[in-house]
C-alpha cells in the first residue's frame, strides 16, 4: 500500500509538473517609416549619389537590391537602391535619426552633402 501510495503521489507530482506549451508571444513589428521621401534624393542612380554623397561607409547587396550607409559625424543616412529594367536607382532614404515629417532628416543629408562636397577628389 506504501508503494501504490507513493506512486500515485510521484505520478501527481510529475503531473502537475507537466505545462501546455506556450502560446507564443506576439512579436511587435517596428512601426513603419514614415511616408515621402526627400527632394532629389529618390531615382538618384548610383553615379549621380556618389557624387552627392561620396564614397560610403558600407555598401550591401541582398538579391537586386543595395544599401547604401553614409556615415556623418552626428547620423547616419541609408539609401535603399533597386535594380529594375537595367538600371540601379534610390528607391528610399533613411537616417538615425530619423527626420520629423520623413524617415530621413535633411539636416543629416545636408551635412553628409556638405562633408562630400568639402572633401578632395582622388
Amino acid at each position: 500500500m506504501k508503494q501504490l501510495m507513493t506512486a500515485l503521489i510521484l505520478c501527481t507530482t510529475l503531473a502537475g509538473c507537466a505545462t501546455r506549451p506556450a502560446a507564443p508571444t506576439q512579436v511587435r513589428l517596428p512601426e513603419a517609416p514614415p511616408a515621402g521621401e526627400p527632394a532629389g534624393t529618390t531615382g538618384l542612380h548610383e553615379a549621380d549619389l556618389r557624387a552627392a554623397f561620396g564614397v560610403p561607409a558600407l555598401v550591401r547587396h541582398d538579391g537586386t537590391a543595395q544599401i547604401w550607409r553614409f556615415d556623418g559625424a552626428g547620423c547616419k543616412a541609408y539609401f535603399f537602391l533597386y535594380t529594375r529594367d537595367g538600371a540601379t536607382a534610390v528607391w528610399h532614404v533613411e537616417t538615425i535619426p530619423r527626420g520629423v515629417r520623413i524617415a530621413a532628416d535633411e539636416t543629416c543629408l545636408n551635412a553628409l552633402r556638405a562633408r562630400a562636397a568639402a572633401r578632395p577628389v582622388s
